[in-house]
């Protein structure tokens, strides 16, 4: 007779207390082996793949997906295989390891082997027992069988006792009774909903009644996922608006108002005008409620800490960005047919830019420690740049930005963007900044007053570059004119820092060749 196990989900480190249910890896009734991922779960931080620390066949998930779960709370339960199946020797022991190397690992990989010792984290041939992506264990698992294990006293488990199961598969692997049943319960987007990134996607599951699945569907918010099975709707007959066919909260709310004796939404009257009935027109909207968790829970915590404790202040200055867009332009031809060669962009130039002006006022690099009230001047410059994803605004930081020149600057930005549009971004990558860099023109808007990163002591705030009139000696003339704006903790420094500062960035924008001196 099999044991049935409770996983629970563990502390992922980082004062982390909850996480979000995206997507389940292993369907209730398949088998899972020590330290496969079994669930993927959104932090405030990261998407985090959990592993298992038992083998056997998973009986029952905790919660639905695009559910939030605390830490300790039940995750999963798994008949443990008769020959054992924990995560190493003793047992329980190894399933608390896993724990604590999961929250080892966000104090970074140099650290983790010894956080993990010091933990008594059990060790067992092919895995690690870490929780986080990005560190991985030691290598993906095959392909995952069907249950075919046949553990008496367990319903929905147990087999008949001779010959091939009803519904074997391929190699006479059987499925396990029950499973079928779950797998019908389970609507088309939970089937087939991708991970947090554009680029991953789920595995095949079978359809009912034994039809194949039409493939992936690329969704990436559980909430769209949930909103689509409460109303009924196939994912997988649905076009998508966002990039590469993503499916949007929009489009579901679409099908929703298009579905058959689904009325239409009806603009407001004009006030005072009323509809038959007596009921105005206003009346028939319905408000939403967005659940503040996960990234965006965690955004508006910060900001809102950042707005209570940071006396701030902004100051503002438009520049002639002219003579930077031609040195880019020229930088980039030189480097033209070498080897590995990337363009140099904007934003590694502007990154460059704050980094030279942090040499000179370092002060705007710098926290304050209000229990000993004291500024703390930090030597190394951690560059934080705000990057909007379909999962929300993250800000990746770039570490020890000072010491790197624009070519190498260009390439972490470019992986650092890649990684929050797929969602792979890991805490180490998420925390840390000393100064942020926050480049909204891509909206097209001229200007804004930023919110600090808490506890950062400033943000750099770059609008868009427009051709305007402009004033060249004498002479009007017609320019590229980009809105510099910077807000500051006024604790830290006065308004001639904060001017000083900004102004050396405005002077290298429209004089570059005090910047490339220094590249």
């Amino acid at each position: 007779m099999g044991e049935v196990r409770e996983f629970a989900l563990p502390d992922l480190g980082e004062g982390l207390t909850e996480a979000t249910i995206v997507r389940w890896l292993v369907p209730v009734g398949d088998t899972v082996r020590v330290d496969e991922p079994v669930v993927e779960v959104e932090t405030a931080k990261a998407l985090v793949e959990v592993p298992c620390p038992f083998a056997g066949v998973v009986t029952s998930h905790a919660a639905d997906e695009g559910a939030e779960v605390a830490v300790g709370a039940p995750l999963v339960t798994v008949a443990v295989s008769p020959d054992g199946g924990a995560s190493g020797p003793g047992g329980e022991a190894a399933g608390a390891g896993t724990a604590r190397a999961g929250a080892a690992a966000h104090a970074g990989a140099a650290e983790q082997a010894g956080a993990a010792e010091q933990a008594g984290a059990a060790e067992h041939v092919g895995g690690s027992g870490n929780v986080l992506v990005g560190y991985g264990t030691a290598q993906a698992p095959a392909r995952r069988p069907r249950a075919a294990l046949r553990l008496s006293g367990l319903s929905g488990v147990s087999g008949p006792a001779g010959g091939e199961a009803p519904g074997a598969g391929p190699g006479g692997i059987a499925a396990a009774p029950g499973a079928g049943a779950a797998e019908e319960s389970r609507s088309p987007a939970d089937r087939d909903a991708p991970a947090g990134g554009a680029g991953r996607t789920a595995p095949e599951r079978p359809a009912p009644g034994g039809r194949a699945a039409a493939g992936p569907v690329p969704v990436i918010s559980p909430l769209v996922r949930r909103l689509a099975r409460e109303h009924g709707l196939d994912l997988h007959a649905m076009t998508g608006s966002g990039p590469d066919g993503l499916i949007l909260r929009a489009d579901v709310e679409r099908a929703v108002h298009a579905a058959p004796g689904t009325p239409a939404p009806q603009a407001p009257a004009p006030q005072g005008t009323a509809q038959p009935g007596g009921v105005r027109a206003a009346a028939a909207r319905e408000e939403r409620r967005i659940p503040l968790r996960g990234m965006r829970g965690t955004a508006a915590d910060r900001l809102t800490r950042s707005r209570a404790e940071i006396p701030d202040a902004s100051c503002w200055v438009d520049a002639d960005a002219t003579e930077l867009l031609a040195a880019r332009k020229e930088m980039n031809a030189a480097a033209d047919g070498a080897p590995h060669a990337a363009p140099i962009s904007l934003l590694a130039l502007l990154g460059r830019l704050c980094t030279a002006a942090l040499a000179r006022f370092p002060e705007l690099n710098s926290t304050v420690d209000t229990r000993a009230r004291e500024i703390v001047v930090l030597p190394e410059v951690h560059l934080g740049f705000a990057a909007q994803t379909d999962r929300g605004l993250v800000v990746p930081v770039v570490r020890d930005a000072h010491t790197l020149s624009a070519e190498q600057l260009t390439a972490e930005l470019a992986r650092l963007t890649e990684a929050a549009r797929a969602g792979t971004l890991t805490p180490g990558e998420l925390t840390g900044g000393t100064f942020t860099l926050n480049n909204y023109g891509v909206f097209g808007v001229d200007g804004s007053t930023p919110i600090i990163n808490h506890p950062e002591a400033a943000m750099l705030g770059v609008g868009r570059i427009a051709r305007k009139p402009w004033v060249v000696g004498d002479a009007p003339a017609v320019r590229s004119v980009v809105q510099l704006s910077l807000t500051f903790d006024h604790r830290v420094c006065d308004g001639g820092t904060a001017g000083g500062f900004l102004r050396h960035v405005a002077d290298c924008v429209e004089r570059p060749a005090r910047l490339l001196r220094t590249l």
